[in-house]
Parts: C-alpha cells; structure tokens; sequence
C-alpha cells in the first residue's frame, strides 16, 4: 500500500471513528444488526489500528474490537498482520465493559475448521493431524481441533506403548462427530485395515504353495515367527528358519526384517500359510555322505551339551554326537563337560553317518594312542593281577587295572559256591583284589577277570570225595514242596527228594525235617558239570538197618559197624 492511500484510508478511518462516535449505542446496535454483522457469528473486519500488542478491528456497522495480537501468530512464532488487512473474527458480544465489540480471531477460526470438519464428514474424507500427547484411553490429535484417538484405533493390534506415536502426523477417517459437544473421535486401525484388505487381495492373487514372496517380521514367539507377506501372515516356525541349530527364533530374525520366504503350506479356507526360509537354501545333508565318510578326520564346533554327549557342528545344518564313551580312552567321562566346552572347536572321527536319518558319530578317543593294543601282550589269558576295586555294579566288580583300563569280574566269577545277590556282599570300593586275566577283547574295549579261577572248581573233583553211595554229613538248608535241600560241603548243595526223605510215605517235608537239621544222608546221583547231587535219607537208613554199608565210613571215620552199634545201644 502506498503512502498516500495509506493516509487516505487513515484519513477515512478517522472520519468514521469521529462519525460513530456522534451515534448512540442504540443506534450503533441497530445500525450494526442491519449491516449483518450479530453475535456468535463470524464477520469479516479491517484492521485500523496495531498498538500496544493488540489490533482494533472495525467490523462494520460502526461496530470495532480489539483483538490480542498473540491471536495472528503463526506456528513458526512471526506475526505477519498489517493496518488495513482484511480479516475474519468471531462476534463474541456486540459491546464489552469498554464499550467495544468482543472479537476472537480463535474462535472464528476454530469454527471455521469446525464447518470445514463437518464437510469432510459429509464426503466422508480424511483429516490431517498431529498427535500431540496422551490422554486416558488413548491420544489426543490436532486436526485443527482437538480430536480423540482411542488406543483400540492406533493400530491393526492395540499397542503397549502409545507414546512413540507422540510428534508423528497421519492421515485419520473420523468415526464420530458432535459439532455442539465439541466432541470429534478418529481411527486410524480403520485405514489400516482398508489398506491391508487391498493387500491381502493382491497377495491371495499370488499365493500358491511353492511360490517365493518377500515379507516382514511382525511378530516373534518361542516357536517361530510372523512374517506380513502383504495383508496377510504367515508363520516362519523356528525349524524352518535355518538348516543348522536354532535355540530360539530371535537368533535369526528380529522384528522389522524384511524377508525373502518360501510358501510351503497354503490353506485358502483358514488362509494359514506355513513360510520356509532354509528352504530357500541347498539341503546340506544331500552329499554329506561322500563329504564325511567313515573313518574321515573333521574339525568342528561345540554347539550344545547333554548328559551323554556333545553335539558338534561340522557346517551349518550338519552336526555329529560324540558320545561320552567316544571322548577319551583312559578317563572314565562322566559328563562331556570334563572333556569339552560349548563353542570349542575339536577335531573328531567320523565314526558312522546316516544321511536318511540324518545322524553323524562321531568320536575323539581315536585319535589316541590306543593303550588296549599292547594289553594282550602284557597280560596274557592266566595272569594273575592285583588291583583295587574302582566300581562295584549290580552284575560284578570293576578292577583297576591301569590309568584309564579297568578289568570287569562278573558275579558269576566271583565265587564256585557262594551264591552271592548282590557284588557288595564280598567287596566295597578301593579293596586290594586278586583275580586272573579270562580274556581280553581288544576292539570292543573289554578285559575280563575271574576271582574263583584262582582256585580249583571244587565240584571237578566231589566225585573222588563222595562217590556215588558214600554217605556224609549234611545240614538242611531249604524245605520246599518235593524235598528239602541240604549242604554236603561249603557252598555245595544237594537236594534230598520228598522220596527219599524217609522209608515211610511222606506229604509235607516238614513233618520229617527242619532247616539247619544236621543229617546223614548216601550220594545217589552226581553230576558235576550240571553241579547237581541226588541225596536219599531214606536209603541211608535202609542200608544202615540192613547192614549194607560195612564198607563204607562215614565223614567223621567211624564205620558202619560202629554205626549199627550205636544204633543197638
């Protein structure tokens, strides 16, 4: 605006404030109504006057307003309105304490944004905002107004952590508009669920099983992953993700990754999709029986423990056990702990690979010197050696026999006669025990000893110390049904049928003997090699009465005539 005009209009304005003033406030009331200008309207004024921060407004109809200039500040703090500019207020009351017409340049543009809202709502368009803090429920946007965004419309799923939306803009669709409550409710899950609805169809389009897409990990539990493949989600489980080893599926993945995926399953009905990612990768077990062979040294990772072994990598998706009996050939490995540790890398055998089954052995004591192939000659079958007892099982007793080398004494070797339930019975841990060597089997890693081999078996030569129609001395051990048992010699045992018990008919053993009775009884039948004795009470009784046994003595000398002596006495 020039000079001259701008004195022109100041001129005007003076002309019509001196006007105005003239009028009563009757006749400025009515003058204003009849110049449209009312209250709680918006009316279109001119700027007279800038001073002292605040503007006069004239809005007609001899009616003028002062406004705060803070009202005509922009966003970026700067105030850029001038004398003579025109501008639209709300008519908030024709006249205040001073006389003056209250304006709100506020109001009128709120009211403004109001009516343009409303007609969004109408052509059901979206709004603009700005989330600018947290309110109970959810947040509070600035569309111009301010408006509610419950937490349940902020995402496809409701978020834990509302705050991260704080200073971000969005498009919005109004869900509920109340123009007189002031009251405005947006959603922003709806456009998010239109969007992801156009991207499931294009994506079902596409969806076969067998077909490759690129996706986004949403989502991670324990047993795999979700990955958006556009509009839909498929699940990444944790054995699909890699062909090697994976504890969890985060050791892979982590939410946001952009994936490149295959289709493996695909239900159109329930629309579950099943995705693959090792499988976008070579099988590494097809060829790894001529990669690892039997007999092939291997260098590899320690990935994972368990009680009886370590698991070794050999490549990724390729890992062998090596058993705790595999680990040493001279310590006694309780735990692969003592030997390994996770992440260690070691050198291994390659024992026995099963590519179908997909199970490499592997084993680290071959690499020793093997101390079992000098063991024949130091200790040939009928050494004797003594060792101390290292370990006692239920089926016999472990000997040491060198650093690492343990010779096994099986019960059944332990004693010709003593029938023993249990090894502890004759022997506890760190015993001095002599035995002879039975055999010694290099390849299987096995040495064998005998305890009872050290003396003569005493049923070889009891046909030269009670013939058959001997008699001895014998000590009832067991009744049963069809006899009673009775010990002719330490630890030897011989059964004396219900038949032979007594001359006459017997029912029930028990009527005739006791166990511990001390008897006499004549050998009727002997056979070593079963270790079986026939004894008959009856029939040393018979030949007693008779006579017959004159030839014959008895275990303490005397003979039968003494014998049929006593018996007249």
């Amino acid at each position: 605006m020039s000079m001259n005009k701008a004195v022109e209009k100041g001129g005007f304005f003076a002309k019509k404030k001196q006007d105005e003033d003239s009028l009563s406030f009757g006749e400025l009331l009515l003058e204003t109504e009849a110049s449209g200008t009312r209250e709680g309207e918006i009316s279109k004024g001119i700027v007279l006057s800038i001073k002292d921060d605040q503007a006069l407004i004239d809005i007609g109809g001899k009616s003028e307003g002062r406004i705060d200039l803070n009202e005509f500040r922009a966003l970026d703090g700067t105030i850029t309105l001038a004398v003579g500019d025109e501008v639209e207020v709300f008519v908030v009351a024709l006249e205040d304490d001073y006389g003056q017409c209250r304006l709100s340049k506020r109001e009128a543009d709120r009211m403004k944004m109001w009516e343009e809202i409303a007609g969004k709502v109408e052509r059901d368009e979206l709004v603009l905002g700005l989330v600018v803090g947290r309110v109970k429920g959810g947040l509070q946007v600035d569309i111009g107004v301010k408006a509610f965004l419950p937490g349940s419309q902020v995402e496809l799923r409701p978020s834990r952590n509302l705050d991260k939306f704080i200073g971000q803009s969005f498009e919005f669709k109004i869900i509920k508009f109340n123009k007189k409550r002031g009251n405005i409710v947006l959603s922003r899950r709806a456009l998010l669920e239109d969007e992801r609805e156009r991207q499931k169809r294009k994506t079902l389009e596409r969806l076969v099983e067998g077909s490759i897409l690129d996706g986004v990990v949403k989502n991670i539990t324990e047993y795999g992953a979700f990955v958006d493949l556009g509009g839909i989600d498929g699940l990444l489980h944790i054995t699909d993700m890699s062909w090697g080893r994976v504890t969890h599926p985060e050791e892979v993945v982590r939410i946001g990754d952009e994936l490149r995926v295959k289709v493996l399953k695909f239900n159109r009905e329930s629309e579950r999709v099943s995705l693959g990612l090792k499988q976008l990768q070579a099988d590494p077990w097809s060829g790894a029986e001529d990669r690892y062979p039997a007999n092939v040294q291997v260098l590899g990772k320690v990935v994972s423990m368990i009680d009886y072994g370590a698991f070794v990598e050999l490549e990724e998706g390729i890992e062998g056990l090596v058993h705790i009996s595999e680990m040493s050939r001279t310590q006694r490995v309780k735990h692969p702990s003592k030997m390994v540790q996770k992440g260690d890398v070691v050198q291994c055998v390659v024992l026995k690979i099963d590519a179908d089954t997909k199970k490499i052995s592997l084993g680290m004591k071959q690499l020793e010197s093997n101390p079992w192939s000098l063991l024949e000659e130091r200790y040939p079958v009928g050494t004797q050696i003594v060792g101390k007892v290292r370990n006692i099982t239920d089926f016999g007793i472990f000997i040491g026999i060198e650093d690492g080398i343990d010779g096994l004494v099986h019960i059944s070797d332990m004693s010709w006669t003593a029938k023993l339930k249990h090894p502890s019975e004759a022997y506890k841990k760190g015993d001095d025990v002599e035995a002879v060597v039975l055999s010694i089997d290099v390849e299987n890693e096995r040495f064998s000893l005998g305890i009872k081999q050290l003396s003569a078996d005493p049923w070889e030569s009891l046909p030269s110390r009670l013939p058959i129609g001997s008699v001895t001395n014998a000590t009832i051990t067991k009744i049963t049904d069809y006899g009673a048992f009775a010990e002719v010699e330490d630890g030897i045992e011989g059964l004396v049928h219900i038949s032979e018990l007594s001359r006459d008919h017997v029912t029930n053993p028990n009527d005739v003997v006791k166990a511990g009775d001390k008897v006499k009884v004549e050998i009727i039948s002997l056979e070593p090699k079963e270790r079986k004795i026939a004894l008959s009470m009856r029939s040393y009784q018979q030949r007693l009465e008779s006579g017959a046994l004159r030839s014959h003595r008895d275990e303490g000398g005397a003979t039968f005539a003494d014998l049929l002596g006593k018996k007249g006495e």
